[in-house]
């Protein structure tokens, strides 16, 4: 059942697509990339330690809409689909909310069924537009999808449009999609008939990096977006250098990009008030993940699970937050799911994670879980599956270069960590383990692992435990066979994000 009064459980929710926390404003970045988030700041509660499950879209938002680890709702690049859960848009829309996804993102769509239960959805693909696949066409498209032999067809029409999305959305002058979301965004809430679930995700920030002329000339004058590298491979595998110089443009270019998202988000959030569907509205905003600059010597968001990229922003206003404080205690990114239902006092009918109330920011006890619980509240929980699409375009990258890669290595490895906010313990599959200290190694440079300290002890054992509830250590996978069974639209929506050539 939904709260009886208008407008109490509408939902606006926003994705930052890889925006890393130390490069806003809002959380003490030297340059003004974010000034509209610093009012916002004013009016929401600020998470200091938000953790992510995962450093990649799929599987991320998966678990925002399913309220799972991704262990749990299986949808990783072994697997690209989100399958066997009821997800939050289902669940709201079965109680007459309104529902609508809007974004670039060539992961959130009908095809890896991360849109199920949501009215109206656009990806914003020139060739493919959110209309073909939104309402009862959006059925008919899952249908086929799920059909083996129908399958192929829609296969062949998403690649035809990928081929020329990628063409016409890249390059220097290519438009960003986000005033476009923040368009539809509004005109779905105007059009609203009833309380409503809005979910937005914003890409600017995503590799490549080709922000609009009036933040570029603030953020990164006189760069040439197109000189500078922009394929993280290249760089990951040692073919490509990158001095500090051309380091610095590049965080220039991203915060340019940081910076139009923040505007358009003001836009929004300007329309919102002036239309009284603020004050009531539980309005979200955090990153799905963040990107990594040469810290690690690695470049974009692969092959780590290290804080720039799980210690994600995450703010959120609601009536029963007070305004403008900052939390220390840390969160989990997927008890948000919990969080928009106790808002809207939905039910997760049909679901495979019912609701949880310790779960819910909005509750008194949260996070403080049963004795017999498994994840203790004080620990978070990250999980990253072997990147096979990354890891043969890296291998390409190096091959070309007449580089070696060593199979027993990070790129070869999948991940696991417990995390506090005082200290992180990584599972590695194909490399040693890892420990560190945050609060005194918050850059994580220095591995501490088999000191025996009380904290390596603890994060272990709650590692261990974790393990267990989830299934235990993973399954060996074949990457060719992966990469074979994966159809060629993943494929081509993987070209289309830069993943693969």
């Amino acid at each position: 059942m939904t709260n009886d009064d208008d407008g109490v459980g509408n939902v606006v929710f926003v994705v930052m697509d890889t925006v890393r926390k130390s490069h806003l404003s809002v959380y003490g970045y030297d340059k003004p990339t974010t000034p509209g988030l610093e009012r916002f700041a004013e009016e929401a509660a600020v998470f200091e330690q938000a953790v992510s499950p995962a450093p990649w879209t799929l599987p991320v938002h998966a678990s925002l809409f399913t309220g799972m680890y991704p262990s749990e709702h299986g949808a990783s690049q072994e697997n690209p689909y989100l399958e066997g859960a009821t997800t939050l848009a289902e669940s709201l829309s079965a109680e007459g909310y309104d529902t609508a996804c809007y974004s670039s993102n060539a992961w959130i769509t009908p095809y890896t069924h991360l849109t199920d239960g949501f009215d109206d959805q656009d990806n914003f693909f020139e060739v493919m537009p959110g209309d073909f696949l939104s309402g009862p066409l959006a059925k008919a498209w899952k249908a086929m999808n799920d059909n083996d032999k129908l399958r192929k067809v829609a296969d062949y029409l998403v690649s035809v449009g990928n081929k020329i999305h990628e063409y016409t959305a890249s390059g220097e002058g290519a438009d960003s999609k986000t005033p476009q979301v923040i368009d539809r965004t509004i005109d779905f809430i105007d059009d609203a008939d009833s309380e409503y679930f809005a979910f937005i995700n914003l890409m600017d920030a995503h590799l490549p990096y080709h922000p609009p002329e009036e933040y570029r000339k603030e953020f990164a004058p006189n760069v040439d977006s197109t000189k500078v590298c922009q394929n993280s491979k290249e760089y990951n595998c040692g073919a490509r250098d990158i001095s500090d110089k051309e380091w610095g443009a590049i965080e220039g270019l991203y915060d340019a990009e940081i910076r139009h998202i923040d505007d358009q988000l003001q836009r929004l959030f300007s329309w919102l008030k002036e239309n009284d569907e603020w004050d009531d509205t539980m309005v979200v905003v955090c990153a799905d993940h963040g990107e990594l600059h040469g810290e690690h010597d690695l470049y974009g968001h692969e092959f780590c699970i290290y804080d720039p990229l799980v210690n994600v922003p995450l703010m959120v206003k609601h009536p029963e937050m007070e305004p403008g404080t900052r939390e220390d205690q840390q969160v989990e990114l997927i008890d948000l799911y919990h969080t928009v239902l106790d808002h809207t006092g939905v039910e997760a009918e049909r679901s495979t994670k019912p609701f949880e109330s310790v779960r819910s920011l909005l509750d008194a006890d949260y996070r403080e879980f049963a004795d017999d619980q498994v994840q203790g509240g004080e620990y978070a929980f990250v999980e990253y599956y072997r990147p096979v699409v990354e890891l043969k375009q890296l291998e390409q990258k190096a091959s070309d270069a007449g580089i070696s890669l060593d199979t027993d290595s990070r790129f070869y490895s999948r991940m696991r960590a417990a995390r506090r906010p005082d200290a992180k313990y990584i599972r590695n599959e194909r490399i040693g383990d890892e420990f560190y200290h945050l609060d005194e190694d918050p850059e994580e440079e220095d591995d501490a692992w088999g000191e025996g300290s009380d904290e390596e002890v603890e994060l272990e054992e709650a590692l261990s435990a974790f393990e267990e509830s989830v299934g235990g250590e993973w399954n060996e996978v074949e990457d060719d066979d992966v990469l074979d069974e994966m159809s060629d639209d993943a494929k081509d929506r993987l070209q289309d994000l830069g993943y693969i050539d």
